[in-house]
């Protein structure tokens, strides 16, 4: 258990990409941060002002190329896959900082060895790690987790989240394959660059925290949502006919029966966006979030509030499941 001493909390943001910005911005609204350093690889980033380059006031913190300064707690914020984030969160548990990061694979991971390595860091450490964000880390796992506390039984649960990527940063855009030809964007999703990531991880961490160990995990389908009108967007054009994102399915299934199923879709043009948990139980629960909870904002809220939590929480690898969630004053 980590000590709080007067309550304030030195913290860093490492990734300064537009989550992190954002989450710099977010934590800015805290009184219990102080926010003691920023790192971001990029050459054009580095010795400028923190707040400046987050359309704040100036904060006194130049933008450095790895973490110098001692913090409590990070938000780390760089990269998607759990392999290429792996060696930075070992890095940055050797300074004795507790991590929160938006790396999606962290979520619940997948990978063995990865998980291992970073159990043991943050033991030996003394730190505690944590991977969310909206999605995974919320929407579409710990929500519906928490929902489902009002059940005497549950026999299933559908979750589904709805976005017009059209409202979202470019980074998103590209991602889900707007603006492509279908022929070109089903050849970049076969390579693996064209997905939302973090599904997986989310159907383990619901299946878990619902205690359901029996069940058995289905792979994941993508496919492209066709436009059905042209459009143009802040960033890039979509034509009739063209992809205009990604829809994204997973469930899992017990004894033959499908017990969770998660669907994504993200493209642009979205004409309903919202968030929605169906639970088939004793009572049955249906909730839905009209017009769906913004990603980028909503994430680093998530983190922002998360970190006091996890700067508390025993030392260790842990997930969403573990901590308990809610807003950080």
């Amino acid at each position: 258990m980590h000590g709080m001493g007067n309550n304030e909390l030195r913290v860093g943001v490492v990734g300064l990409g537009p989550v992190g910005l954002e989450i710099l911005r977010a934590l800015r609204r805290k009184p219990w941060a102080r926010i003691a350093a920023a790192v971001d690889i990029a050459p054009d980033k580095q010795g400028r002002d923190a707040g400046e380059l987050a359309g704040l006031d100036r904060l006194g913190v130049r933008v450095t190329s790895a973490l110098t300064t001692e913090c409590d707690v990070v938000a780390h914020s760089t990269v998607s896959s759990l392999g290429q984030a792996t060696a930075q969160l070992i890095e940055l548990a050797g300074r004795g900082c507790s991590i929160v990061s938006t790396c999606e694979e962290l979520a619940f991971p997948l990978d063995d060895e990865g998980e291992q390595r970073l159990r043991e860091a943050a033991t030996a450490h003394g730190v505690t790690i944590l991977g969310t964000g909206i999605n995974p880390g919320f929407l579409l796992d710990t929500l519906p987790l928490t929902v489902s506390v009002v059940c005497q039984e549950v026999n299933s649960i559908v979750a589904r989240r709805v976005v017009d990527a059209g409202q979202r940063r470019e980074p998103l855009q590209r991602k889900v394959g707007a603006g492509l030809a279908l022929d070109e964007w089903r050849r970049l999703q076969a390579e693996g660059r064209i997905r939302h990531v973090g599904l997986p991880e989310s159907l383990r961490l619901l299946a878990n925290g619902l205690g359901w160990t029996d069940v058995e995990f289905g792979e994941e389908t993508i496919e492209p949502v066709v436009a059905q009108e042209s459009q143009r967007t802040a960033y890039l054009e979509v034509r009739k006919g063209q992809a205009a994102g990604v829809r994204q399915v997973i469930a899992a299934t017990r004894g033959g029966q499908q017990v969770i199923r998660l669907e994504l879709e993200m493209y642009v043009g979205a004409k309903s966006p919202a968030d929605t948990i169906a639970i088939d139980g004793i009572p049955a629960v249906n909730l839905e979030i009209v017009g769906g909870v913004h990603g980028d904002r909503a994430t680093a809220a998530v983190v922002a509030n998360m970190m006091p939590r996890v700067h508390r929480a025993p030392a260790g690898l842990v997930t969403m499941a573990d901590v308990p969630v809610g807003f950080s004053g």
